[in-house]
């Protein structure tokens, strides 16, 4: 079992053609982020420590519903798709009846086409072009889209969740930052409520983009998130010199930047499923809203726990002062770009549904996961600034 970990066979195959743009586009974000931390400790420090803690609430507020969203729609997507290829049966007895259908039709019509031939022998010519290009009509083949009910529910609860966040961090922007430090009279409070404000306005994108990216995930397809994700960052790192310095828009102008990169993205993720999935499910009842919140809260409770620490981390470094939050807020990214990378180990263990090899799956993955958050930490710890100011 252990030799199957590192062997390129066809399951290390697969589980690398998942995982690989999974983890890049899963990194693709954080350093879009550290470019905008630069881009903004270009204007001051003050701007910077009022930024990072803008997006510690906003990512606290993200969090709690975008893994569960996305988790549960992955599983429930593979699962869909995994059963629909399993057993097609009914699909495939509907198409035998159109066909019979259409077979009957065209008997039929060939007889009347016959009858007509012998009545008007003058207009046979004519009459059989039509006949034959209206038989090249009815077998052309059309393509189908796939039946998905869980991506329809998912991009529902999204853009719900999505609006009530926006709702929630923009009326209560000022009594969110005074609890998380950020005083009356501080001169972080302008700028960070100035960002967090703007940036609450990408909230339904950034959860609609995230659904959709845990619909393509179950389908297997890490690629097409990872473009989108690519084309919305490199975006934003387009527009952020444009709006912050050039139009003089300071923390507003990367707000607004990184706001439009998360748009696109759920612009480019729509019109791709588009074409994939049928997203009008026939009625309600095919929809699957008890099952989203029944496994999402159990997630929801994990998440929590997990970002509470980052959160109050955020929320005591702010207490300290601008320049101690500007410094936290550095490191915080540095950790984010390097964090993620196992999560994309996470979506391949997620989507891979063949029975036969799940045990070597769940071997698989442990082992490459403790190795991926091995390694950075040990780049940190011996790389020589580190190393120097630690001893």
């Amino acid at each position: 079992m252990s030799r199957s970990v590192f062997k390129l066979d066809e399951l290390g195959r697969e589980i690398a053609r998942i995982a690989l743009p999974a983890a890049l586009a899963l990194t693709a974000d954080p350093i879009a982020s550290l470019v905008d931390t630069a881009f903004i400790g270009q204007i001051g420090p003050v701007e910077l420590a009022a930024v990072g803690i803008s997006i510690a609430v906003f990512n606290q507020a993200s969090r709690i519903a975008i893994f569960p969203l996305v988790s549960v729609t992955t599983s429930f997507v593979a699962e869909e798709d995994a059963i629909t290829k399993v057993s097609p049966e009914p699909r495939d007895n509907e198409s035998q009846d159109i066909q019979s259908q259409d077979v009957e039709g065209l008997d039929t019509e060939s007889q009347s086409n016959s009858e007509n031939k012998e009545l008007i022998p003058q207009n046979r010519s004519v009459y059989k072009s039509k006949t034959t290009a209206t038989s090249f009509e009815v077998v052309k083949p059309k393509p189908e889209k796939k039946h998905i009910p869980s991506a329809s529910s998912a991009l529902i609860i999204g853009a719900i969740l999505g609006f009530i966040q926006a709702v929630f961090l923009i009326s209560g922007a000022k009594p969110i930052l005074s609890f998380m430090g950020v005083k009356h009279g501080s001169p972080m409070l302008k700028p960070a409520q100035e960002y967090l404000k703007l940036r609450s306005l990408g909230a339904p994108a950034v959860l609609l983009s995230l659904a959709m990216q845990g619909v393509f995930r179950g389908f297997k397809d890490t690629k097409t998130p990872l473009f989108a994700t690519v084309a919305g960052d490199l975006t934003n790192i387009i527009l952020d010199p444009i709006f912050i310095f050039a139009f003089h828009m300071g923390v507003r102008g990367a707000a607004i930047a990184h706001v439009i990169s998360q748009y696109l993205i759920s612009v480019i993720l729509f019109w791709r499923l588009m074409e994939k999935v049928d997203l009008l499910p026939p009625s309600l009842k095919y929809m699957q809203f008890a099952r989203f919140l029944t496994n999402g809260f159990l997630l929801l409770m994990r998440v929590i726990a997990v970002t509470f620490c980052v959160t109050l981390a955020a929320s005591l470094a702010a207490r300290l002062g601008p320049t101690e939050m500007a410094a936290f807020q550095v490191c915080l990214q540095v950790w984010l770009t390097t964090s993620l990378l196992a999560d994309g180990l996470a979506v391949a263990g997620q989507v891979i549904y063949d029975l036969p090899i799940i045990s070597t799956v769940v071997v698989s993955l442990s082992v490459l996961a403790c190795l991926s958050t091995i390694r950075p930490g040990l780049s940190f710890r011996f790389d020589s600034p580190v190393a120097a100011q630690a001893n």
